[in-house]
Parts: structure tokens; sequence; C-alpha cells
């Protein structure tokens, strides 16, 4: 971190952090599991641990990763073992549904839709001209809304033109659910900020979260995909 009180570019703010953007992705199935757990719930700036930089460094430079120490607590004060179990038990949901293949994957989106009210019709395989699922309040997609979803699992992101290929077959009353648990580029997101159409976009996170959320009214078919159970602990 640098201070620069002298810079007059820099009034506004005296501190600053030289930082280089890597572009290259590197996928979230690669990563060790401390560094998946680290990683997992990011919501403001934080330092990264170093040996979670290492093992990010690694995947960037294509080296092989080395093990992560493990830390001797013995003479630390003993940790609540509950502290990260939320977090925990999200990347391991995370994990287990990228463990799906693709026709599951549309078989479990299909599946949180239908708990969350709708009625849903998937497409069949290799014939879904742009919309594997279609929600609804009737099923048929006469009622509106009528959701139309297309759903991608891979690790890439999706680029702004798949976006842009996926609004061009939408009617103007239609409501547009992209999920791809590889995310979105930047370019994607903006867009999807910029649809025509009103336009949700669910990453893996966003989607394990509405699974989460969802969870007790799924059926039994959806629970059979990602079969999870309740936990309680005191509050």
């Amino acid at each position: 971190m640098f201070y620069r009180p002298e810079g007059e570019e820099h009034d506004s703010a005296t501190l600053a952090r030289k930082t280089e953007w890597l572009e290259k992705e590197v996928g979230r199935d690669s990563l060790a599991n401390a560094t998946k757990n680290s990683l997992g719930s990011t919501l403001t700036v934080f330092m990264v641990p170093e040996n979670i930089q290492e093992d990010v460094l690694a995947q960037v430079h294509g080296e092989p990763t080395r093990p992560q120490p493990v830390e001797d607590d013995s003479d630390e004060e003993a940790v609540d073992p509950l502290a990260d179990i939320e977090n925990q038990a999200l990347e391991r949901i995370k994990d287990l549904v990228s463990g799906l293949d693709d026709k599951e994957m549309e078989l479990l989106v299909a599946g949180i839709l239908r708990a969350m009210g709708y009625k849903t019709q998937v497409s069949a395989v290799g014939a879904d001209r742009g919309k594997d699922i279609i929600a609804s309040p009737d099923g048929f997609g006469f009622e509106n809304p009528r959701i139309v979803v297309e759903v991608k699992h891979r690790n890439g992101q999706m680029g702004s033109q798949a976006i842009r290929s996926f609004l061009g077959g939408r009617h103007k009353d239609d409501r547009g659910l992209y999920v791809s648990t590889g995310g979105f580029t930047r370019d994607a997101l903006y867009e999807g900020d910029r649809a025509n159409v009103p336009l949700t976009l669910w990453t893996l996170d966003q989607l394990v979260r509405a699974l989460i959320d969802h969870y007790d009214n799924t059926d039994t078919e959806t629970k059979r995909l990602v079969p999870l159970k309740r936990l309680y602990w005191p509050a």
C-alpha cells in the first residue's frame, strides 16, 4: 500500500494499492478444499492468506499445487467447530451439485422452480431450441409469468454472445432465467442488465442458495438428485 499525500491526482484517495489483474480464469473445481472454503462467501474486501494466494496463482500459471499446510493450533484457544459450518455446508453442497451431469442439472433447476410454486416443462435432450425449461403457473406457458430457462453446466464462464442469443428468441411477455454453473463474464452481466425482458442470471452459488431456501418444498425426484438433511444447533 502506498501513501501519497503529495500527489494531486490522488487527493480524493490518498491510500492506494497497486493491483495487477490476471485475466486467466481459475476453475473452482481445481482449487483445494481449504481455498474453496476461504473464498466461498466473500462479501467485502479482505486479505487472502498466503497459502490461499499460492494455490490460486499456481492454477493461473499451470503449476502443481503444493499440499495445504496443517496448522498446529494446540497452543491456541479452542475453536468453535460450528463457527464456519454454514459456509462449509454451502461449499460441500456446491461440490455435490457440480457432480451432476447436464440433464440432471436441468432437472434440478426445474425442481427448484416447482418448489417455488411453478409447473415446469423440461425439453428433450438436443431439442431445446434455446429453452431447456419453461415454468409457468399452468404448466403450459399460457399464464404469466412464463419463465424461459437456459441451463449451462460447464467450468467456463458464459459470455455476452450467449446472453444475446438467448434473449433474441424471447417474446415481450417472457421472463428469462439463465443458469451458468461456471459463472458469467463482465460483458455478459452487462448484457443481462440491459436486456429488453426481465432476466435473472444464476451462478452455481445462487443456484445452491435457492435450492437450500426451497429444499423443504422440493419433490422426491429433486431430493434424490441432491440428498440433504437438516441440521439444528444452538442459535
